[in-house]
């Protein structure tokens, strides 16, 4: 696992307080974006959280910020989160200047379509640009989980 950053955050257990996240910072790589599917996937079902549709989401964002937000010797971070019954899902890389832009293409393109995708599955998703270099590109999807129903940490 070289390619996780050992700062890996995941609370909720330590503070019951605490918004239920959990952040991880991978190298921008297709093994980090593989990887950050991975460990989503994990953690949603410690959470008890359906994975689907975000392990499409997590792929398609960290498989963006690998090939399009890749600077040479920069990662990039995933962060998930739930407030209420949403879970918020984050991905920060430090290709600023580069935002996202949904085009529809060709039938025959072979590529170019993973934020289509992402517009399909999210209820919501966008982008916030933060401190140059870095932004970050995020989407939001219920977890059927309600105020009434908190999520159970394990």
């Amino acid at each position: 696992m070289s390619d996780v950053n050992q700062d890996i955050a995941a609370s909720g257990t330590e503070l019951a307080h605490a918004v239920p996240h959990f952040s991880v910072l991978l190298s921008s790589t297709a093994r980090g974006a593989r990887l950050a599917r991975l460990l989503a996937d994990t953690q949603l079902r410690r959470w008890g959280l359906p994975t689907e549709p975000a392990n499409h989401l997590v792929a398609e964002l960290a498989a963006n910020a690998a090939t399009h937000g890749r600077v040479p010797g920069r990662n990039f971070r995933l962060t998930l989160y739930v407030v209420g019954g949403t879970l918020r899902i984050e991905v920060t890389d430090t290709r600023g200047e580069r935002l996202p832009e949904v085009r529809r293409l060709e039938e025959s393109a072979e590529s170019g379509r993973g934020l289509l995708l992402v517009e399909a599955l999210a209820d919501r998703w966008g982008v916030r640009e933060e401190r140059f270099p870095r932004k970050t590109v995020w989407a939001e999807i219920g977890t059927g989980s309600t105020a009434s129903r908190p999520v159970t940490f394990r």
